[in-house]
């Protein structure tokens, strides 16, 4: 039987974090009630002019920079005409002829897949299907919301590689800060373009476009399961038809939606209502110096200084809130082994457990760093950490010190206290007393569990313990 090689590329729709659409200044607010955030420039009315949104374009700059791009000096905008009805002018601004950014790359298991280009476009609005009605509405809200499209060349080849991919450069955006790339919002959306040939094989065979994918986990499943579905195709002597189709993670399978577009079929031209954009190198360049410190940087960085495993290091760094929840709680407590420790254990499996993302996180990084300084301090146990931080988390209490004192956390370590617990645990079992003072010395530590099950595990052992063999005498 024949091998096949997967060939992947992406387009990447990224939202970037403007207060305001890219041509008008409606607010870009996720939610709202329908229609309510449109005005005539983003619904396309006659005699409606955009005009150009200046901090869309420098996040677009500071995109194509992160991501080691070459940035167009005069760039220009583009009409892209299609008929859809979440389109209300039937055509999009966008970028066709000279893209903003060029010939950058992301480096993913020791490779560079490379990017094409980053455009800058408006994005159109959402179609909402009603099964009760079986009609279809739309919301014109989200129209004009200012977008990159990153394009990568066709460099992947396994599920493992793309969503590698998509990580990396979602982790990059979320650092800059140019997007907060919530994929469940909507925020970073994936196409997949994906062919299939024979093993050793240079050309590139009949590709197919999965839209609109808005998971990690469903793109990873999507590239295994089109890449099944077109090499079945293929055994059957069954052509691959370009085509665009919708990948439905439930049935674990893609559905054709409609035949694939070639730019000429959206009838391209130069926008005429937006003149060329004009970036000077001094200008670029004061972007490029302004950049924050990058994930792949990170990477370097938190091994040599913290200590961390590369594998920590990984996750940590592939969510901005991790990070900044990481490097504040070691600022603070200078325990960076241990911030990370419980960030990558109880803070991720408590996400998990509630079906949220790291970009939800509320823990205040002085909360923690709290935790940690007391557990390590020995002023409260493992288990009483745990309960406070699961307390933290929930957004139970803002005060650490107060919700272990209100719910007697803490570890008892007063020596009258402590010998009261000791007599108790010797008055409660004379035999093992005595057998202690015969010589069988593995009865302590019998009488020291008694011990600290009475105090709830809150006692302080070594205390306790020199106190019991007073005790035993």
């Amino acid at each position: 039987m024949p091998q096949y090689e997967t060939v992947v590329g992406l387009e990447i729709h990224v939202e970037l974090a403007t207060a305001t659409k890219v041509f008008c200044g409606c607010t870009t607010a996720f939610g709202g009630e329908q229609n309510t955030h449109v005005c005539p420039v983003c619904m396309g009315l006659p005699g409606a002019l955009p005009v150009l949104n200046r901090q869309a374009v420098e996040y677009a700059v500071r995109a194509g920079l992160a991501l080691n791009c070459n940035i167009t000096r005069n760039a220009v905008f583009d009409r892209k005409h299609y008929f859809y009805p979440d389109l209300p002018k039937a055509f999009q601004i966008s970028q066709l002829y000279l893209p903003l950014c060029t010939d950058g790359w992301v480096e993913v298991f020791g490779k560079r897949v490379r990017i094409r280009e980053i455009h800058m476009e408006e994005d159109a609005g959402k179609l909402v299907h009603d099964p009760w009605t079986d009609s279809t509405l739309v919301d014109f809200n989200r129209c004009g919301v200012p977008l990159i499209e990153i394009v990568t060349q066709p460099d992947m080849r396994t599920p493992e590689e793309t969503v590698e991919t998509v990580r990396q450069i979602r982790a990059a955006l979320s650092m800059l800060g140019v997007s907060d790339c919530k994929m469940q919002e909507g925020s970073l959306r994936v196409d997949v373009n994906l062919s299939v040939r024979p093993m050793g094989s240079t050309a590139l065979g009949t590709r197919t476009e999965m839209k609109n994918i808005n998971s990690l986990k469903s793109i990873g499943r999507a590239v295994a399961g089109e890449t099944a579905r077109q090499i079945e195709q293929i055994e059957l002597g069954r052509p691959i038809i370009q085509q665009t189709r919708r990948w439905d993670d439930n049935k674990n399978a893609s559905m054709a939606m409609r035949s694939k577009e070639d730019a000429h079929d959206y009838r391209y031209f130069p926008e005429p209502d937006l003149a060329p954009l004009s970036l000077s190198d001094e200008w670029i360049e004061s972007r490029r110096a302004a950049l924050p410190e990058l994930p792949e940087q990170k990477r370097v960085r938190y091994p040599a200084e913290f200590g961390l495993s590369a594998y920590d290091t990984d996750i940590l760094v592939s969510e901005k809130t991790l990070c900044e929840l990481f490097e504040r709680t070691a600022a603070i407590c200078g325990k960076p082994k241990d911030a990370a420790n419980w960030i990558m254990g109880e803070i991720l499996a408590a996400l998990k457990e509630r079906g949220e993302s790291p970009d939800q996180l509320t823990l205040a990084p002085e909360a923690l760093a709290r935790i940690i300084t007391l557990q390590s301090g020995g002023e409260i146990n493992r288990n009483a950490a745990r309960q406070t931080l699961t307390a933290a988390l929930a957004g139970e209490t803002s005060d650490v010190d107060e919700y272990i004192k209100a719910n007697q956390l803490a570890m008892v370590g007063d020596a009258s206290a402590l010998m009261e617990i000791v007599k108790q645990v010797i008055n409660a079992d004379p035999d093992s007393d005595a057998a202690y003072r015969s010589g069988k010395e593995k009865v302590f530590g019998f009488l020291m569990g008694q011990a600290m099950r009475a105090l709830k595990g809150k006692g302080d052992p070594g205390r306790l313990k020199e106190l019991l063999k007073q005790g035993l005498g």
